[in-house]
């Protein structure tokens, strides 16, 4: 598929239970792009921590981003026309850096909701590892993307086909994903 979002990289990010799996996988579906699930690069331990309402510290997430990053520059090697969306919490902005390390021209896509709204998904979810317990301590940790960073901001309370159609939408808009910092 040739549009503004071909060999990009997206990152779709929120905190948990916000729908960043459901929207990635709609939007690499949509591009005809690579879907990348962050949690898949999460080595043992920090799974073990979580399911144990234990928050993730930085140097703990450090080789797991780092390990992502690379996937998504692999993925962008091997097919560089085709575009990379990844579902990563990616919750500061010096985590998103990290991604951003082999893939510089990345553009986030962050999902925001009200936090009962993700209380409650994350409540009715079945076999995940995170607990609702850890909500409070991603929302503390989690920094906004700051209008410095290539973004755009998607309403999660909305049904999952509208935030894929606006998501979609302001990635392959006339000008592609130049200039979508003013969306953030």
């Amino acid at each position: 598929m040739t549009n503004a979002a071909t060999g990009k990289a997206i990152i779709v990010m929120g905190v948990s239970g916000v729908g960043k799996t459901t929207l990635a996988q709609a939007l690499a579906d949509r591009l005809g792009g690579c879907y990348i699930e962050a949690d898949d690069f999460h080595p043992p331990e920090n799974i073990s921590a979580m399911a144990k309402s234990i928050a993730l510290t930085d140097a703990m997430r450090q080789p797991w981003l780092e390990a992502l990053s690379e996937a998504m520059y692999q993925a962008r090697t091997t097919q560089p026309e085709t575009p990379v969306v990844v579902a990563c919490s990616a919750l500061k902005r010096r985590y998103r850096d990290i991604l951003r390390t082999q893939n510089p021209d990345a553009v986030v896509v962050y999902l925001a909701a009200d936090p009962a709204l993700i209380r409650a998904r994350m409540a009715a979810r079945q076999d995940h590892f995170m607990p609702t317990s850890l909500l409070d301590s991603q929302l503390e940790t989690l920094e906004r993307p700051s209008s410095e960073e290539a973004c755009v901001t998607i309403d999660a309370s909305l049904p999952p086909d509208e935030t894929v159609a606006q998501a979609y939408d302001r990635l392959t808009a006339s000008g592609g994903t130049d200039g979508l910092t003013s969306f953030c």
